[in-house]
């Protein structure tokens, strides 16, 4: 019965795909609407600094914030840093 719902789940997946695909037209894209008026575009190395070099900077720094917010944390931890256990507990059984 697996076998059979996955092949359903495939066909509707594969189904949806395609009729997206055949819905969204790029072609439409090549015709301009009224009061269209586009910018100037992106050379290659202002698209490779918004979408890539941007992104990571922004990526390092959350990450730095993060890992010194969490070592001051780590230095005020009393609870698991200062606690001496026994490793030997003895149990006496009479019957």
């Amino acid at each position: 019965m697996d076998k059979k719902n996955a092949l359903r789940a495939g066909a509707l997946a594969a189904g949806t795909t395609l009729m997206m695909l055949l819905m969204s037209s790029p072609a439409s894209a090549l015709t301009r609407d009224d009061g269209d008026d586009p910018g100037p575009g992106l050379s290659v190395i202002e698209t490779l600094g918004l979408f890539v070099v941007a992104p990571i900077v922004l990526y390092l720094i959350i990450h730095g914030l993060v890992m010194i917010s969490d070592k001051s944390h780590q230095k005020k931890d009393p609870t698991s840093s200062n606690i001496a256990t026994k490793a030997e507990a003895k149990s006496e059984v009479k019957a």
